[in-house]
Order: C-alpha cells, then sequence, then structure tokens
C-alpha cells in the first residue's frame, strides 16, 4: 500500500482506529438507552463502514438515496430505511430493490401522496412498508404527533392491499442549533415524546405501530433516555467533524477523517499557503465560528494529523485551492497537510473511496463509497 507521501491529492483519509472507537461508543449508548441501533450511511455511504457499524447490531440500516439502498442491498443488507419522503414515481425502484432480498421502509407525511402510494402499489408486486414521519421540533418535514391526518394516513395504509404501516419516525435536526447541552437534552426529550405520542395515538385506535424511530448524533448522545422508542438512527457519529466538536458531540481527537492535500504555494509577504484543496474538496459548508467568532472551511493539521498551532484554518476558496493564513514559518511547495472538515458529509461526498489509516498514519486498505441518487 502506498503511504501518505505517495498519494495523489487532494484525498480522503479515513482512520481506521478512531471510527472503530466512535461505532463501539454509539453501540454502547443504544444498549444503556435500551434501543436497537439503526445507523444512518448517508455520511459513510460505504458498505466497509456499514459491517462495522452493524456488528453486532440487528443489522437494519438507514440511507438518504435510493443508489445508497441499491448498494446495500447488493452486498447483502436486508433491512433498510429510506429516510426521505418517498414520491409515487419511485416505488417501482424501490420494488426492484426489494426484489434483490432487501425490505425497504419508507416514510410519509402527507394525506394526498398516502392515496397515490396505495395506488400505485396496487400494480406492483410484493409488499410495501412505511413509517408516518413526526415533526418533533424541526419544522422541516412531518406532521405534529396530535395532526389528524396521521391517523388518516394510518388508517389508508392499514387498509391497502399491498401497504403496511411499520410505525413512526422522527429527526431532531434542530439539535445543530444548540448552544449547550442542556439545550440537546431538551430537544431529545421533545424528539422521544414527540414521535412516542403518535405512536400512542395510533395503537389507541386499534392499528400496529411496531417501530417508533428517532434519530440524530447529538440527541443519541445525550438524551436522558428513550423509554417509549424502539431505536435510533445516528449517522455523522462514525466520523464526526468540526461542527459536531463545536457543539459537544465529539472530542476533536474523535475526527476520523481528513483530506490529505498538498501545499501547491508559498507567499511571503502574507505568510500565506496555498493548497490543492478548494471548495470541491473541502465542501463549502463554514461550520461553526472559531475561537475568534470567524467562519473557516477547515482546520490544518499536520501530515500526522495534529492540529497545526494557532487553530489556523482554510480562510478562502477558489474551486481548487485552499487559503492557509497565519503560518509563523514558510512551507515548502509539496508539503503534505491534513484538513479537518467542518461537515464530514459534505466532504466525503467529493470522493468515490477511503484511503484508510491506522493509527500510526499508515494507508492499510482501501475503501470505495457509492455515488448519486
Amino acid at each position: 500500500m502506498p503511504n501518505l507521501n505517495d498519494l495523489r491529492t487532494p484525498a480522503l483519509l479515513l482512520d481506521r482506529d478512531k471510527l472503530q472507537r466512535n461505532i463501539d461508543h454509539m453501540a454502547a449508548r443504544a444498549k444503556t438507552l435500551g434501543v436497537e441501533l439503526r445507523p444512518h450511511m448517508k455520511t459513510a455511504k460505504s458498505i466497509e463502514v456499514a459491517k462495522l457499524a452493524t456488528k453486532d447490531q440487528a443489522g437494519g440500516i438507514t440511507v438518504s438515496t435510493l443508489a445508497e439502498a441499491d448498494y446495500f442491498a447488493r452486498a447483502g443488507f436486508a433491512d433498510i430505511l429510506y429516510g426521505v419522503g418517498i414520491t409515487p414515481d419511485k416505488l417501482a425502484d424501490v420494488r426492484a430493490i426489494q426484489d434483490l432480498g432487501a425490505r425497504v421502509t419508507m416514510i410519509l407525511d402527507n394525506l394526498d401522496c398516502a392515496g397515490e402510494v396505495v395506488a400505485r402499489t396496487n400494480a406492483l408486486s410484493g409488499r410495501f412498508g412505511f413509517l408516518i414521519e413526526i415533526d418533533s421540533g424541526q419544522h422541516r418535514t412531518g406532521l405534529l404527533p396530535t395532526d389528524e391526518r396521521v391517523l388518516e394516513i394510518a388508517r389508508i395504509l392499514n387498509k391497502a392491499e399491498n401497504c403496511e404501516l411499520r410505525g413512526v419516525m422522527t429527526h431532531a435536526g434542530h439539535s445543530y442549533s444548540c448552544d449547550s447541552i442542556a439545550a440537546v437534552r431538551e430537544v431529545a426529550e421533545a424528539e422521544r415524546a414527540a414521535v412516542v405520542a403518535a405512536a400512542e395515538i395510533i395503537r389507541g385506535n386499534g392499528l400496529s405501530c411496531d417501530i417508533v424511530s428517532v434519530g440524530s448524533t447529538p440527541t443519541a448522545l445525550h438524551a436522558e433516555h428513550l423509554d417509549g422508542v424502539t431505536e435510533m438512527r445516528p449517522g455523522v457519529f462514525m466520523f464526526s467533524d468540526l461542527f459536531q466538536h463545536s457543539i459537544g458531540s465529539c472530542e476533536l481527537e474523535d475526527l476520523a477523517v481528513s483530506v490529505l492535500t498538498s501545499v501547491i504555494a508559498w507567499r511571503d509577504d502574507e505568510a500565506r499557503a496555498m493548497v490543492d484543496a478548494g471548495a470541491l474538496a473541502l465542501s463549502q459548508d463554514r461550520g461553526a465560528p472559531d475561537v475568534n467568532g470567524e467562519y473557516a472551511y477547515g482546520m490544518a493539521a499536520d501530515i500526522a494529523g495534529h492540529p497545526l498551532p494557532g487553530d489556523l484554518r482554510i480562510r478562502q476558496m477558489n474551486q481548487e485551492h485552499g487559503f492557509l493564513p497565519g503560518l509563523d514559518h514558510a512551507l515548502k511547495v509539496g508539503e503534505r497537510l491534513r484538513i479537518l472538515p467542518n461537515h464530514v458529509c459534505s466532504t466525503a461526498a467529493q470522493y468515490d473511496r477511503y484511503h484508510v489509516i491506522d493509527e500510526n498514519g499508515t494507508v492499510v486498505d482501501s475503501w470505495t463509497r457509492t455515488t448519486g441518487w
């Protein structure tokens, strides 16, 4: 295997040992909370990572695209939650994925769509399972637990010949906006209470509601309890990033992914290096402000992954250039650095593989990832 100085830059690095520690930590959290762990694979998009994340778990995963669902189904993953609202035109694709041997569960929050879905499935073979999405405070998608349409959708699915209601789900994405662990705990309780209340209403009307699903890395890590919940679906916990660090979901040393980059220019007059990791290699997510209240595009580290002194960050980007100011010494063209990402989901999406490294920084493997929709 090549070493870090042999890789073509920019390259996506994945620290295998940090990944395993992060996975073990979340598995222990799920056990403590008494729920199943259905990891969200939208960040990793990798069969090898999914195998590690589901080891000793029930085996279910969450995905955010049908391309992911197909990719994981072909690798033998048989219990897949497609965590984005379904549209009727995609049902034939879902059937094709189920024909590979997977059980795909979809989500709904729209009464008219529920009717159209039922009509479409009448012309398709197989069973189609659904969760009703509940709004627990983010106000992105979902219905409030007391909304009459929750029960109406449940009844429509229950009466359908080829459809079944499997439960309810929610996502407390607004936990990412919390400024303290106490605030995350409040969001976690609101997330839990909303989805449990919806399940109780459905069951109280004589319908089954087996799955009660919540999911976000901050709430999974800081929820005080998950009474009434059956599973949680965190995803970014596997890798972590600077944003998760900023809200207290991880330590800096937990970040398992970085972008290997090369210095391509040096400006003496501005004490500024330029690297070959720009907007496409790092993403344009600004993350949370740094210690000075300023936004940037990733933290600079040496080739071993240790952050450079002075909290140095990429302050400006072009498509293929990153600008790193504030250095106290000149960097040579060709010198290697690593950039810790603000939002690892968006950063990783630019690459087709991980260069897997061990704790010594030795490249030990290469894991491909899926892309597209």
